[in-house]
């Protein structure tokens, strides 16, 4: 829906099986810049874990999406992120945790609460979202444009303090 700008829901989609490379150019509010983010989407297969972690290897922002119906899809977010952990080195990265599915309120078994409190204590953002209807779908990777928008200010900044 993203990278389709909010193209129609498909009733019948095709569910992510391995990796898929995504990209995007999202401008970053109240400025003139945008970036551009290169999605690697795996569908939170533990099978491609090792083709992921070749992608990964210098990560500069995190997404890790769960199921707001489904408990086991919201516990294998601390797995996904120390996966990440590992591979950056002991460097924060920010990043966002999504809860999708809020259409589903009837099946909702990951209350909001729970879900920010485990993305705080773990510095992350938190949003949730209906990819169904179309809510906040595009919420996500505003967050992840403007952080690593900051971030990079902040690098030119120590760059320009050095010479």
């Amino acid at each position: 829906m993203f990278c389709n700008d909010g193209a129609h829901f498909q009733k019948n989609y095709t569910l992510t099986t391995g990796v898929e490379l995504l990209v995007k150019t999202v401008p970053v509010p109240e400025t003139n810049d945008s970036v551009e983010l290169l999605i690697f989407d795996s569908g939170g297969k533990e099978f491609f874990t090792e083709m992921l972690e070749k992608l990964w290897e210098q990560p500069n922002a995190i997404c890790i999406v769960y199921d707001v119906t489904s408990e086991q899809s919201f516990n294998n977010c601390a797995k996904w992120l120390e996966k990440l952990k590992t591979q950056s080195c002991g460097i924060h990265i920010p990043g966002v945790l999504v809860g999708n599915k809020t259409d589903l309120t009837d099946r909702r078994v990951v209350e909001q609460k729970q879900a920010q409190e485990w993305a705080e204590t773990n510095g992350l953002e938190y949003c949730e979202i209906s990819v169904k209807e179309m809510e906040n779908y595009q919420t996500p990777f505003r967050i992840l444009a403007n952080s690593f928008h900051q971030l990079y200010k902040e690098k030119v900044e120590i760059f320009h303090s050095l010479l």
